[in-house]
């Protein structure tokens, strides 16, 4: 029986001495008397808001595949991070006009509701280049935003702020 114990309790610490000998991390360095020890600078957000307005409505996956962000006509539409602009056009039904920008092959980003699209397809952009002006829904101002990974429409905001980064 401790055989038994002693293979399984060396098995284990062989496979998470394996699991640990893979990870990527650094180890920090001892603090010294009096010395205080900075912790690693947070994780920047992939995709930053495409407008400075408040959120009027979030993404819930049915109704709202996105958020939908308040402000004036006029207002400047950012790319939300590098890419490659796809498709520019008013076809997509209750959309109006839109732009869609290819980040990777993982994600693209949609940008609904555009008074004015100043960028043309198959350009490259830059996060927080203008990419359009906002325009109105129904009776009021505001953008309709999307992030889309490998098709799906996913809730932008835990990209918007860090949480998840791909």
């Amino acid at each position: 029986m401790q055989i038994k114990t002693l293979l399984f309790r060396t098995g284990v610490a062989a496979l998470i001495a394996a699991a640990l000998a893979g990870c990527d991390t650094t180890p920090l360095a001892p603090a010294r008397p009096g010395q205080t020890v900075t912790p690693p600078p947070a994780k920047q957000a992939l995709f930053i808001r495409p407008a400075s307005g408040t959120t009027i409505a979030r993404f819930d996956g049915v109704r709202n595949k996105g958020l939908d962000i308040a402000g004036n006509v006029g207002d400047p539409i950012v790319a939300s991070a590098d890419g490659r602009v796809v498709y520019v056009g008013s076809e997509l039904r209750s959309y109006g006009n839109m732009v869609i920008v290819k980040h990777n092959d993982t994600f693209l980003t949609a940008y609904a509701h555009a008074q004015t699209i100043l960028v043309k397809e198959n350009a490259v952009v830059r996060q927080g280049e203008k990419i359009a002006e906002m325009g109105r829904d129904n009776d009021r101002a505001k953008v309709h935003f999307e992030i889309r990974k490998n098709g799906t429409a996913v809730d932008p905001e835990p990209y918007l702020n860090g949480r998840l980064q791909q």
